[in-house]
């Protein structure tokens, strides 16, 4: 027959593991990771003082490495909270942590009696478990691959099953315990090993989530950029590829704005290029709110950017551009001492048969050199691929030619 200390040797080694690969993970600031360390470091106690005793700890260890444990395994449902981004401690799981260590006390010193305790444990256990698994299971992120969540969520059901039914057994009598701890039956051997397993499952689950964070994040820097938001320049080109040859195969309209910051290097040569980055973050946030769902908003590099207007119009997209351009010019930007005006120009063109990307951001592209060279803070269009010249916006003129200057 199998040692229950073996198994608890085994089950300390799983937490001490696990202690070591998350404490390697924190610099990663991964929310929750280090209620996961907290709590495998409690558990990983717990055990080791019961296992010192062998198999008839004294009723105040009981207490103690159980109230210890049971506080790790609470720790662990904080941590999947805290990362999922809800409020990691709750008054009503501290309530139920608190009335359980009182019941325990009760059983244990006042009115002992084992199968009770067990009990106990079994239900704060499968209670804990069926959290952790509704969470995994309602809070998985859409845009993420699921198989880490649901190993996760069916992993802590079938760990909160065990635990259910080793209280059912424990609670009708089909199981005794004897003031040992440790008893040494079938039944209890079977339930000890259940137990012990389901904590390497819950580690390997939390450690997939703090995997598909960390993955999340790489892809994120792949193609976002930190200081915009905007897509890096090869994320947007792989998304307006998909756009150009999604309105080649339907017929539908496409319409491109190439965008450059006026007078960006006045700005950072002024004010400094803390200015500079305050000056595009700023850009960025009002030119991102007042796009529609399904545009696409990119940084080429430096201060240029473009916008993607699926199913839209150059003449609409003309009048979106010029609004976003009256927006910027009207919000300031902080500098020192003060605040700065920020304008744009752009080159608006929209794509016709035949165009590949390059030929279509190319015509944007030489409708805002025009922009500039009218004398910036405007929205000029470009005429399709047979016809090289380009034409002012005909609408808001006035307001376009309208001059950005940096308050002295």
């Amino acid at each position: 027959m199998f040692s229950q200390v073996a198994f608890l040797v085994v089950a300390i080694t799983s937490s001490a593991l696990s202690m070591a690969v998350f404490g390697s993970l924190l610099r990663a600031g991964i929310p929750g990771l280090a209620r996961w360390l907290y709590a495998n470091t409690l558990i990983a106690f717990a055990f080791t003082v019961l296992a010192l005793q062998s198999a008839a700890p004294g009723r105040l260890s009981i207490v103690v490495a159980g109230s210890v444990a049971a506080y790790g395994i609470l720790l662990v449902l904080e941590g999947c909270r805290q990362f999922f981004g809800l409020c990691p401690s709750r008054l009503r799981d501290r309530v139920v942590y608190l009335a359980w260590v009182i019941g325990l006390i009760q059983w244990a010193f006042v009115s002992p009696d084992p199968n009770v305790r067990i009990v106990l444990i079994s239900a704060f256990l499968a209670y804990i478990r069926v959290s952790i698994a509704w969470m995994a299971f309602s809070l998985r992120p859409v845009h993420r691959p699921k198989y880490s969540y649901y190993f996760l969520s069916i992993s802590s059901c079938a760990e909160a099953a065990v635990h259910v039914a080793r209280g059912l057994a424990y609670g009708f009598g089909w199981e005794r315990q004897t003031s040992a701890v440790l008893t040494q039956t079938p039944m209890s051997i079977a339930f000890l090993a259940l137990g012990i397993l389901a904590l390497p499952c819950l580690s390997i689950g939390m450690l997939m989530l703090a995997h598909d964070r960390m993955a999340e994040r790489m892809e994120r820097l792949a193609t976002v950029d930190e200081l915009t938001g905007a897509l890096v320049r090869r994320a947007f080109t792989v998304e307006a590829q998909l756009l150009l040859k999604r309105a080649a195969r339907s017929e539908s309209r496409l319409s491109i704005a190439i965008l450059d910051i006026d007078s960006f290097k006045a700005i950072n040569d002024e004010y400094g290029h803390a200015a500079g980055d305050a000056a595009l973050r700023q850009f960025a946030s009002l030119v991102s709110r007042g796009l529609r769902r399904g545009d696409v908003f990119g940084r080429l590099g430096g201060e240029e950017f473009a916008l993607l207007f699926p199913s839209t119009r150059q003449e609409d997209a003309l009048l979106m551009v010029d609004t976003l351009r009256m927006t910027v010019a009207a919000s300031p930007f902080p500098v020192p001492g003060g605040e700065a005006a920020c304008t744009f120009s752009a080159g608006v063109g929209e794509y016709c048969n035949d165009d590949s990307l390059a030929t279509l951001m190319a015509r944007a592209d030489s409708a805002l050199y025009s922009a500039k060279a009218m004398g910036r803070n405007r929205i000029v269009a470009a005429r399709p691929s047979n016809d090289h010249l380009n034409r002012r916006l005909p609408t808001n003129e006035a307001s376009a030619t309208s001059q950005a200057h940096l308050p002295t």
